[in-house]
């Protein structure tokens, strides 16, 4: 598990930031909580993140302890994600952007969550 560098400031919401505070890593999570659990799935997300950013991405919510991975293949190797407590703490944090959104930004709606592969 890596720490966060606090050499920035001491402030929580510049080390969140510094942890999830990029393009694609909180989309990463909040597919994590509709369900998502492996690979394709992630990309098969309508944001269109590319392969090498998703890979970046979920290594690192890896390596900060957010998420969890097992494998579900061995040949080829695969994975499954899951959320972590810590990942899980960060569902009400999501919950607050999502109803930011719908109050403030026109247009927007939850997507729904993702049915398990059988």
């Amino acid at each position: 598990m890596r720490s966060v560098n606090l050499k920035r400031s001491i402030c929580p919401i510049t080390n969140l930031l510094d942890i999830v505070g990029d393009k694609w890593t909180l989309i990463v999570i909040r597919d994590l909580f509709l369900g998502k659990r492996r690979y394709a799935e992630f990309i098969n997300s309508k944001e269109k993140i590319p392969t090498n950013i998703l890979a970046d991405r979920l290594t690192r919510i890896e390596e900060f302890d957010l998420v969890t991975k097992i494998p579900y293949q061995t040949n080829p190797l695969r994975f499954e994600y899951s959320l972590t407590e810590k990942g899980k703490a960060l569902e009400p944090v999501l919950n607050e952007m999502a109803k930011w959104g719908l109050r403030h930004v026109k247009g927007t709606k939850l997507f729904p969550k993702v049915l398990p592969e059988t």
